[in-house]
């Protein structure tokens, strides 16, 4: 179902309200006055349509029940053969979504941005010059469009605002990871706010809810050589949902069409399953009361050797999605919990904290579509897709980096 466009919604208000203060006016000016007012009434209307036409009419397409995507990269986003892959494996079949990068890891916005209020930085990565059209075009075929931001490993925003960089202690320039990635520091806040602003952005673009990916602080990488000059690491935890709080405070907000995005969360896959904060700051109970969804990265390739008893947890791929929500769904859906988050009440003098009691659906996890540490073929992604079915789950995101996805592994449609 889409929501009707900015046009469509202002002009008939717009001439309302100009149409009340000429006649006031008039009321209590007399003629003379009436009619210099109902000139100017028609001035102000024509100025306001003229403007409002201007801007390209957007529309939104509302969540479905149960998300079912696809991922596509912005690189994939600006092919035309790639896209009509995608689109045809939507029309064909279950997947009824696609997550298409807004910012990724080169730091690179994906749109043509034409914002006044924040600096614009041009990145090596792809473009899409039409990416506004190609998100009505989906939506005409009632495909739910989300936007994945990238947001503190950022190469190129760093290489502007290196002061804001996470710092190597040896050579005082921004530190990088075994990818040679640089990271922003997490308490950097004029970054906070460039976040902020592309997220608005994209969303009065038409992108129906945005996809926050690399909210973390860095870990692979020579970390007995990093400095953060903007926040406390010995506080991860809190300095990360000190950000979860402004994103939400912010991004919230409808844009000029009325549109309030959703807002969703790319954890650690392991967040389902421990309450430390894996050196990296994330902490499910600290995320939850500031996103609509969850979603763990729960791929099998990326868990430890022995993780739950299995010696390859590539060949346990049902068992290690089942595990980990198991061990989620009851931390979610409990109304207290013993982890000391900002937005959490202490409950007297006990070690229990009392927070909102949320529905598992919460949990959208990314499943595994890539050969890494197996094969992936039909039947370890489809146990994939069980796995969530079997706890009661009914949304996932399939990742391929290659955008090319399984599609025996996905039911057709009738």
């Amino acid at each position: 179902m889409r929501n009707r466009g900015y046009a469509t919604l202002v002009i008939p208000v717009v001439i309302a309200l100009v149409g009340a203060v000429a006649l006031s006016l008039g009321l209590f000016l007399g003629a003379p006055a009436f009619g210099k007012g109902v000139a100017h009434y028609v001035k102000v209307v024509e100025e306001v349509v003229h403007v409002v036409e201007e801007r390209p009419d957007i529309t939104h397409v509302s969540i479905p029940d149960s998300v079912r995507a696809v991922y596509m990269s912005q690189c994939a986003a600006s092919s035309q053969t790639f896209r009509e892959e995608i689109v045809s494996l939507v029309e064909e079949t279950e997947i009824n979504a696609l997550v298409i990068d807004i910012k990724d890891f080169t730091g690179t916005v994906s749109f043509n941005r034409t914002s006044e209020n924040t600096v614009i930085l041009t990145g090596a990565g792809c473009v899409v010059p039409d990416m506004k059209e190609f998100i009505d075009y989906l939506h005409t075929k009632d495909i739910y469009v989300i936007g994945r931001i990238t947001v503190f490993q950022d190469p190129l925003y760093t290489s502007v605002y290196p002061e804001q960089a996470v710092q190597s202690r040896s050579s005082g320039t921004p530190w990088k990871d075994y990818k040679g990635l640089s990271f922003v520091d997490v308490g950097a806040k004029p970054f906070w706010d460039y976040i902020v602003n592309i997220s608005r952005e994209a969303t009065a673009l038409g992108f129906d809810e945005l996809n926050f990916d690399y909210i973390r602080y860095p870990s692979d990488g020579p970390m007995s050589d990093v400095l953060f000059n903007h926040s406390d690491y010995t506080q991860r935890p809190v300095e990360l949902e000190r950000f979860f709080r402004y994103l939400e405070q912010k991004v919230r907000r409808p844009d000029p069409v009325g549109y309030s995005p959703v807002l969703s969360a790319d954890l650690f896959g392991m967040t389902t399953t421990n309450k430390d904060d894996l050196t990296i700051g994330q902490v499910m109970e600290r995320a939850t009361p500031y996103f609509d969804y969850i979603a763990p990265m729960t791929y099998p390739s990326h868990y430890p050797q022995g993780f739950n008893g299995y010696a390859d947890p590539n060949k346990n791929v049902y068992g290690v999605i089942r595990y980990s929500m198991d061990r989620a769904i009851p931390r979610i859906e409990s109304a207290t919990t013993t982890i000391a988050a900002l937005a959490y009440e202490p409950i007297g003098t006990t070690t229990l904290y009392r927070k909102p009691a949320r529905d598992r659906s919460l949990l959208r996890p990314w499943l595994q579509d890539f050969d890494y540490g197996g094969i992936y073929g039909p039947q370890e992604v489809r146990d994939q897709i069980q796995a969530l079915y079997d706890v009661g789950i009914t949304s996932w995101m399939l990742w391929a980096p290659s955008n090319r996805y399984t599609e025996a592994a996905l039911e057709r449609v009738q």
